[in-house]
């Protein structure tokens, strides 16, 4: 797995956090706080108190879930259901400055199958997070992160003769360097992204994924004016470059432009709406002897938050976005996804929360389309600052049309979980 050139400097700009002594304006033209969602919601009583380290606080917390799932294998027939308990143990360590902040987190999950246990995975995440505020109305964040991660089954990625879920690497590096001019805000991003999967076994022997592997790469400038302290204007340009380690040929570079408005209004409404064109070009990707053209489309990436009453918040979410595809004789996809939810403080340390969602993932080169719909509900109710209980249903079903059944995914899948939180 390559540790990439920008994870290198996120990690050094972070670790030199301490180091800067100079303090960014909280007067800004681009705050949007007049609001607090329920999410957001300071609740003191029943906040975790953290561990403190010297100049850091540490927050331990233990999750167990037990969930119940109709559909494990998310298959159109002869489903099979399990039981699936997870252990995931926590930690973040949080710094206590006056000025820039540092972060470094640690979690797992443990996961088993009652029933089926080629089903059973582990997962790690590790991470690093700082800021440096540089000068007044500037500052640099960066980040870096390693997960080993279980691909669901649902994914419409996930090979479907896998004896096995698909295991893979993700190696994630971000940069960001932000500067305020009065009403004029520019903002620098250099993210990328290392994927390394593990080969799986279907039954006719090895079900080599090596061909998946490959660094995305993420560079781009936005430019914010502000006209007036509630709203502002911005347009901005992003590059996408998209290396593979073993299969060049779905090498590709793109880009996207966009312009938007976010805004937080005096009547209960924040947010973000952006619109913009996107292209992805494939210079080598090659089907029967005819080179594929390339994706191109409108894209968004929307978020609008209402809030009707002090303990409700509706959040409306819209994206669409090139996503890769592993299906012979198709380069990408376009996915688009949109989702309305609410949360409700029923009281102080009950929350209600219901979503609903669509998506729809458009193939190129193949006549294949999957179309998504979803919903969820849970309830949480937090005991005291140690102890929180949440019951979640989760539905989700998915129909692929246009192509034969070996290549498209259709399924009903419903999952039931309860969970255990202790948090210190």
């Amino acid at each position: 797995m390559k540790i990439l050139a920008s994870a290198a400097i996120a990690a050094v700009l972070v670790a030199a956090a301490p180091q800067i002594a100079f303090a960014q304006s909280d007067a800004s033209s681009f705050k949007r706080d007049k609001h607090t969602s329920v999410r957001q919601r300071p609740r003191p009583d029943y906040e975790a108190a953290g561990v403190r380290l010297g100049a850091f606080i540490a927050y331990p917390r233990l999750t167990v879930d037990v969930e119940r799932d109709d559909n494990i294998y998310a298959v159109a027939a002869d489903e099979t259901s399990d039981t699936i308990w997870r252990v995931k143990p926590e930690i973040a360590l949080r710094s206590d400055w006056s000025r820039h902040s540092l972060s470094a987190f640690a979690s797992s999950s443990i996961n088993r199958y009652s029933d089926k246990g080629t089903e059973d995975n582990e997962e790690y995440t590790l991470g690093l997070n700082g800021k440096l505020d540089v000068v007044r109305g500037a500052f640099i964040s960066g980040g870096l992160q390693y997960q080993k991660l279980t691909e669901p089954r649902s994914a419409p990625t996930a090979p479907t003769a896998a004896l096995a879920p698909i295991q893979y690497e993700l190696v994630t590096a971000a940069l960001t360097g932000v500067k305020e001019f009065n009403r004029l805000r520019l903002t620098g991003d250099l993210s990328s992204k290392s994927y390394d999967y593990e080969d799986g076994r279907n039954i006719a022997g090895e079900l080599d994924q090596d061909f998946r592997d490959r660094d995305q790469y993420r560079y781009g400038v936005k430019a914010d004016y502000a006209v007036s302290p509630d709203t502002a204007f911005y347009v901005s340009v992003t590059g996408d470059s998209r290396r593979y380690d073993n299969d060049s040929a779905r090498d590709s570079d793109g880009y996207i432009l966009s312009a938007g408005v976010d805004f937080e209004l005096a009547q209960a409404v924040r947010g973000q709406v952006d619109a913009g064109y996107m292209k992805q070009t494939y210079d080598n990707f090659v089907v029967n002897g005819r080179q594929v053209s390339d994706i191109t489309g409108f894209s968004t990436k929307t978020k609008v938050e209402w809030f009707p009453t002090e303990l409700t918040t509706v959040t409306f979410n819209a994206t669409r976005n090139i996503d890769e595809s592993v299906v012979a004789g198709s380069q990408g996809f376009v996915a688009t996804t949109g989702s309305v939810a609410v949360d409700h403080e029923l009281l102080r340390n009950v929350l209600l929360s219901g979503q609903a969602n669509l998506g729809n993932d458009k193939y190129k080169g193949i006549d294949r389309e999957d179309k998504r719909t979803g919903a969820k509900a849970s309830v949480s109710y937090l005991m005291n600052r140690r102890v929180g209980v949440f019951l979640t249903y989760t539905y989700l079903k998915q129909k692929s049309e246009g192509i034969p059944s070996d290549r498209g995914r259709s399924f009903t899948d419903n999952k039931l979980a309860a969970s255990l939180a202790l948090q210190f």
